[in-house]
């Protein structure tokens, strides 16, 4: 799997050696990263905005830090809604498996046990970055949508309503006090401003808004 373009790894362990493990073996595949000390960094980085998750991205998270540990970190993740935007890797000691597997069940899309495989390690980041990307891009065709539909006017929208409902133009007319012509130029123009060619493919295009 090639990793997407403009993906970050983001890597969250307070022992030095492990962040630059991780940041090399990254490097070797071509994967950018960044590296954090401690979860309170990242948080704090991530708060004041200079932790892009616009971009495909996942986080190396390490279960067992001073201060706010990475299980923490995560519930706060979790509570802001980034866990699809930023999927969760816990990298974990024997002693922590069952945490990160509870920590799976609740949304982490993995943990991988210390000493890691290399291999297996960089397989599974670039399956999450594939799933961030996917992600972000559906959010970003929804947003399209919206913005779609905000310029609309409310008649249009009233039309574009019964359009969607499988109604003819007499009968909108008729529900709407209006003219089938003005319905017809209603009509066009909804279908222009959406970007769309038949009623059925703006049925399709708003059914997961």
């Amino acid at each position: 799997m090639q990793p997407t373009f403009n993906a970050t790894v983001f890597i969250v362990d307070d022992d030095a050696s492990v962040r630059e493990a991780l940041a090399w073996l990254l490097r070797t595949r071509r994967l950018p990263s960044e590296a954090f000390e401690s979860a309170q960094v990242f948080d704090d980085h991530l708060r004041a905005g200079r932790v892009r998750t616009t971009d495909p991205c996942c986080l190396l998270l390490d279960v067992r830090m001073a201060g706010l540990s990475g299980l923490a970190l995560f519930d706060s993740l979790i509570e802001r809604g980034l866990i699809q935007a930023m999927p969760v890797i816990f990298l974990t000691g024997h002693a922590d498996v069952p945490t990160a597997v509870d920590a799976v069940k609740r949304g982490a899309f993995d943990f991988c046990e210390k000493p890691f495989s290399d291999n297996a390690l960089v397989d599974r980041i670039e399956q999450a970055i594939a799933l961030s990307g996917q992600y972000l891009q559906t959010v970003g065709k929804k947003a399209q949508v919206q913005r779609k539909l905000a310029e609309l006017t409310e008649r249009e929208r009233g039309v574009m309503r019964l359009v969607v409902e499988g109604l003819p133009n007499k009968l909108i007319a008729d529900q709407l006090d209006i003219s089938v012509r003005t319905v017809e130029v209603h009509r066009a123009r909804v279908f222009d401003k959406m970007d769309v060619k038949s009623a059925v493919e703006l049925a399709n295009l708003l059914q997961n808004i």
